[in-house]
């Protein structure tokens, strides 16, 4: 199955955005080429971009301290696993813990470090990191992988308790929702809401069928039209019945 999610408000897709470049940092931090330690260099300046929102790191403590009174509220119940239960508690804890921990603004120490911003500020112009421009990032790139990977994981390292706290709440979000099945009749899906609420969809498709959903809403209605690709990978519209699986995610 491919799963694709559809943020319904801007705090979830920050948090989505920020998920998917914490993930490409963290895979080509771990590889050896220098091209591979430039996309995870690119990929930190993005999340210091995307992070900087001065109210991000509170939100997610608040979110995570509203998830905790609601986790707390199942203490004694029969039905729920107490070591699973103390697991999150405690998961919930550290990750609100290590983000209070961090000082001032979300990434304000790369920011005060003149040299990567002279590479972030050259990384904004096509083709404008080429070692003419930046000869010392030029002699980094050519460093040991080891050396490399030790600078690239001491510049994420102190923006990783965003990471933490942020997969904690996509977590539960995710969660939160149950899949129904539903039919596309003819390439499209339309739904009245009806005052039903949520933060994100979740569409399940099957690998097999070679159809992509393009996804509008708002607090009135759902819209879902399917397309087909062609060769070229230019969407057309799908003019047959199509089966996937919609889950409504709300914290």
């Amino acid at each position: 199955m491919i799963i694709y999610e559809y943020p319904l408000n801007e705090r979830v897709r920050t948090l989505l955005r920020l998920e998917d470049l914490y993930d490409k940092a963290l895979h080509f931090v771990t590889a050896d080429a220098p091209e591979d330690h430039h996309v995870a260099l690119m990929m930190i300046f993005e999340i210091l971009e995307v992070a900087s929102r001065a109210d991000l790191k509170f939100d997610l403590i608040q979110e995570l301290e509203r998830q905790r009174q609601t986790l707390l509220s199942f203490r004694n119940n029969p039905d729920i696993s107490e070591e699973a239960l103390a697991g999150a508690l405690h998961e919930i804890e550290q990750a609100s813990v290590q983000m209070l921990a961090m000082p001032g603004k979300v990434g304000q120490y790369l920011r005060e470090n003149d040299w990567l911003m002279s590479i972030k500020n050259r990384a904004t112009i096509p083709g404008g990191v080429c070692e003419f421009d930046l000869p010392a990032y030029h002699y980094w790139l050519h460093r040991d992988p080891q050396q490399r990977r030790d600078s690239l994981n001491g510049w994420l390292e102190p923006i990783l308790p965003i990471q933490a706290g942020l997969s904690i709440v996509l977590r539960l979000l995710r969660a939160s929702g149950r899949p129904e099945p539903q039919v596309a009749g003819g390439g499209a899906y339309q739904l009245m809401l009806a005052g039903r609420t949520a933060q994100m969809l979740r569409l399940r498709v099957s690998r097999s069928d070679p159809y992509i959903p393009e996804i509008s809403a708002n607090k009135y209605a759902l819209n879902i039209r399917f397309t087909a690709p062609d060769g070229d990978l230019r969407p057309r519209q799908a003019d047959v019945d199509v089966a996937f699986e919609l889950t409504f995610c709300n914290l």
